[in-house]
């Protein structure tokens, strides 16, 4: 961890209270690590990348905020988005519930749904945004793993609130490849209102080149699910491709998009990707990776070259700088697009699957238990840090 710009010590020790006010031919993953189990809790069968297995105890009820080192909430079951209103936190987990977290209460809320969460491999319950209007409507949209009739699938979703529980208004956008692998799940609003949804290649890595399919690519929807008239390719979904597995998108305030995404398994690895996203842009993939050079396929602004990351939630701060989730990587990375430099920002904590700033606070989640991982007894863990 670099103190100069994040410092637990005393201050974090008050911070919980701040709640209260891969184509199959670079398999096996998108996080270019060992298979997750179905279950994810138990240890994956192979470790080619030197990961350690997670062990087989399961995690348990998720634990009313705590200041223990910056430890908000312990017990959480692999969760994927980090989602605020007011004071209150809605996590989603993988395996197809909504934790809510409220002064000194948790809650783990069901979802009900009309095609049943998927949870296998890197599948599951993924994106999860509440509406503008949350506070009036109770809705929120998520994007999940599905088994249709040709297999694995993706969905967007809108759901409302209904007490402690959730129910399905209706489904937005189904049947988004998918499969045990890159099934992307980043979802995030625009400064233009829009939806924008990421997608993985479905480990068919022609698909990413295809714009007539919706894997390997970002998506831009109105907030009722269809396409806006403005969209770069009329009557499409599709606002870029030439993507592997992105899951990561944010904006700075002057509008300019960034995504973040895995790169390749296997040899060539590593090459996990930093894109400033344009309208109809090719990103490449499979057809080029890392520095190589293509006309009409736009280059990363930065890539890890043999190492991986493996990023995931990706934000920006007040100064334009990116603050990524390091899954493979167990860290929080900081890029600034001026000098082209990443820095290691926070670690120690193990996986990182999303993170969030507020008010000077830096949240984030761990995904130790996602079968990649060495949880400890409090995985997953929800954890606030004081950001400068």
């Amino acid at each position: 961890m670099n103190t100069q710009w994040i410092k637990l010590g005393a201050a974090a020790m008050t911070l919980a209270i701040v709640i209260a006010g891969c184509s199959r031919s670079d398999a096996p993953s998108e996080e270019n690590g060992p298979s997750p189990s179905a279950a994810a809790e138990q240890p994956s069968s192979g470790d080619s990348n030197g990961e350690k297995p997670a062990p087989s105890e399961p995690a348990g009820e998720p634990s009313s905020p705590a200041a223990y080192n910056g430890t908000v909430s312990a017990g959480l079951r692999i969760p994927w988005s980090i989602a605020f209103h007011g004071n209150e936190i809605y996590l989603s987990e993988r395996e197809g519930n909504i934790v809510h977290i409220k002064d000194s209460d948790i809650d783990r809320q069901t979802v009900r749904l009309g095609k049943a969460v998927h949870h296998d491999g890197e599948g599951g319950f993924l994106g999860l945004l509440l509406a503008p209007d949350f506070q009036e409507s109770g809705l929120a949209y998520a994007y999940h793993t599905y088994r249709g009739p040709g297999g694995t699938l993706n969905r967007v979703v809108l759901l409302k609130k209904e007490g402690s529980e959730w129910a399905e208004e209706r489904a937005l956008l189904e049947d988004i490849p998918g499969d045990l692998y890159h099934n992307g799940g980043r979802m995030a609003y625009g400064p233009d209102g829009m939806l924008y949804v990421t997608t993985g290649d479905a480990q068919e890595q022609a698909l990413s080149q295809n714009r007539d399919s919706l894997a390997g690519k970002i998506l831009r929807m109105t907030l009722d699910g269809a396409v806006p008239e403005d969209n770069p390719i009329p009557g499409s979904y599709v606002y870029s491709y030439g993507h592997r597995n992105p899951q990561g998108l944010a904006w700075t305030e002057d509008g300019v998009m960034y995504s973040t995404e895995h790169g390749p398994s296997g040899r060539p690895g590593g090459h996990d990707e930093i894109n400033r996203i344009e309208p109809t842009g090719n990103y490449g993939w499979p057809v080029v990776i890392g520095d190589d050079n293509r006309d009409g396929m736009i280059a990363p602004l930065y890539h890890t070259g043999d190492e991986a990351i493996a990023p995931s939630g990706t934000i920006i701060d007040d100064q334009g700088r990116l603050l990524i989730a390091g899954l493979r990587g167990e860290a929080i990375y900081r890029y600034t697009p001026e000098s082209g430099e990443l820095e290691t920002l926070h670690e120690g904590e193990g996986r990182i699957r999303d993170l969030v700033l507020r008010d000077g606070t830096l949240y984030f989640i761990t995904n130790n238990r996602d079968g990649r991982g060495a949880p400890s007894s409090t995985d997953d863990r929800l954890i606030a840090i004081p950001y400068e």
